[in-house]
């Protein structure tokens, strides 16, 4: 726990001073006020989270963590967990949706094996932090011990502190794991509060049939369980999954770093409200990509209080809308440090309103 509590003991709320003297820029370049919209706000979230007047963004990296899941036994996913493994391969062979994406927007792509059921040896490309080999079924007894919730939380720690020494700017999450929907629902009933059936989907397409049993499972599993609405490590360690902690852990070492980290879909979301249960400032440094077609996801955005940036009926993970977002974000840094102002342009400043 000791590189979890100095991780928490860092993390420092957004500093006024420079969202204002962003904001001041923004209104003097050469545009009516407030009429870039979001970009503005992007532009000066960036200044404020980095606490720099002219932040560069020049080294970006989505992390896709792998994981696998034994509620996967209950058939509430379309697809075994061999596809995890296999997906794997296909990232590192760099033919998968968040590959293609990462590098449209000049994103790495880092694939880190934190909980398949599955020893890969040693593969180029493949970073190798597994915490366990799948959790847990929950419907019959928790997902993983809290040791090894914390130990998922201390990866993601891990891995933001390493690629914020590697000087990256900026951080993407990402997921893969058959069945990782199903945690992700439980997790997201337990801490906003709302019925499961509120807040569970069909993930990767099962049937109306399959939903409702996919709903049971997990009513089941909390009754079972009894996960802690106000302890989010208990949450995750009953009913959780480990790419989910390792999620969580990168956006709170991303915030300890002041590195803004850009949060996918349903997944990432889990592993961003764990993360916001645990310290409610990570928010700061946060932003959503894009709101997903799972129905849980809204829930725990506005659980969060964050807004998506993106709405493109997407459904993939991988990290696949952090890198989309990841190109709107840049957008709105590039005219705040890029748009002349009035007086570099010797434009009237009466159309500011």
């Amino acid at each position: 726990m000791d590189l979890l509590n100095n991780t928490l003991k860092n993390i420092r709320p957004i500093n006024g001073e420079f969202y204002d003297t962003a904001q001041k820029h923004l209104d003097n370049l050469t545009k009516p006020l407030g009429s870039l919209g979001r970009l503005e706000e992007f532009a000066r979230m960036i200044v404020a989270m980095t606490e720099n007047k002219k932040p560069i963004i020049d080294k970006k990296v989505i992390f896709t963590f792998a994981g696998d899941h034994g509620v996967t036994e209950e058939g509430v996913s379309a697809y075994p967990k061999e596809v995890t493994q296999q997906m794997v391969f296909n990232f590192l062979r760099g033919g998968a949706g968040i590959n293609v994406l990462a590098r449209h927007a000049g994103a790495d792509v880092v694939v880190v094996d934190i909980g398949v059921d599955h020893d890969f040896g040693e593969l180029d490309g493949l970073i190798n932090l597994k915490v366990i080999n799948g959790t847990k079924n929950f419907a019959k007894e928790p997902a993983m011990t809290r040791e090894d919730a914390v130990r998922c939380l201390e990866t993601g720690i891990e891995l933001a502190n390493g690629y914020a020494k590697k000087g990256y700017k900026i951080f993407g999450t990402g997921d893969m794991g058959i069945g990782n929907t199903t945690p992700s629902s439980a997790i997201a009933a337990v801490l906003t509060g709302r019925p499961v059936s509120e807040v569970t989907g069909k993930g990767t397409g099962i049937t109306d049939e399959s939903l409702q049993r996919k709903i049971k499972i997990i009513e089941e599993g909390i009754k079972l369980n009894k996960p802690n609405s106000e302890d989010a490590i208990d949450a995750l360690s009953k009913v959780g999954g480990a790419e989910i902690g390792g999620i969580a852990g990168l956006i709170l070492g991303a915030a300890s770093n002041r590195i803004p980290v850009v949060i996918d879909g349903f997944i990432s979301t889990a592993g961003a409200l764990i993360a916001y249960y645990i310290e409610p400032k990570v928010k700061d440094y946060m932003f959503a990509a894009h709101n997903s077609v799972e129905i849980g996801h809204k829930a725990m955005l506005d659980k969060i209080g964050l807004q998506p940036i993106l709405d493109l009926n997407l459904r993939l993970g991988e990290g696949t809308g952090a890198a989309l977002a990841m190109l709107m974000i840049e957008a709105g840094l590039k005219i705040y440090k890029e748009m002349a102002t009035f007086g570099e342009a010797g434009v009237s400043s009466e159309i500011k309103n």
